[in-house]
């Protein structure tokens, strides 16, 4: 069984690199320093999810039942995997008190939509 380069350093975090480079087939050695690719430097729980993600298609729904996850677990661990891999999120603007009070109970299921529209009319 191969065994895979850390990305990260298990003892103080920092990134690794690869110093040697050996063929299986004609025992060539090439030593050097080589960087990771960014999809080394994941964690295993990264990459398990990034692999269920694509087996899915980015279907979220697919995601939640193949991970048994609810789905702000999966956008979770999605916007932690762009992370790891360098991708800045956008900030999400603040909804102003009364408009987030109502989105919150939307959201909660404790009211349906055409309430929350009618009370962001008011």
């Amino acid at each position: 069984m191969a065994r895979e380069a850390f990305g990260k350093c298990p003892v103080c975090g920092s990134e690794t690199e690869v110093t040697r480079i050996t063929c299986n087939s004609c025992d060539t050695v090439i030593e050097g320093h080589f960087a990771l690719c960014k999809f080394c430097k994941l964690n295993n729980d990264q990459r398990n999810f990034l692999d269920v993600f694509i087996k899915c298609r980015g279907n979220i729904k697919e995601v939640e039942k193949e991970l048994g996850v609810s789905y702000p677990t999966v956008k979770n661990k999605l916007e932690d995997v762009a992370s790891a891999l360098g991708h800045k999120s956008e900030p999400v603007p603040e909804v102003p008190g009364r408009k987030k009070e109502i989105l919150d109970k939307l959201n909660a299921g404790e009211i349906s939509v055409e309430e929350a529209l009618s009370q962001m009319k008011e």
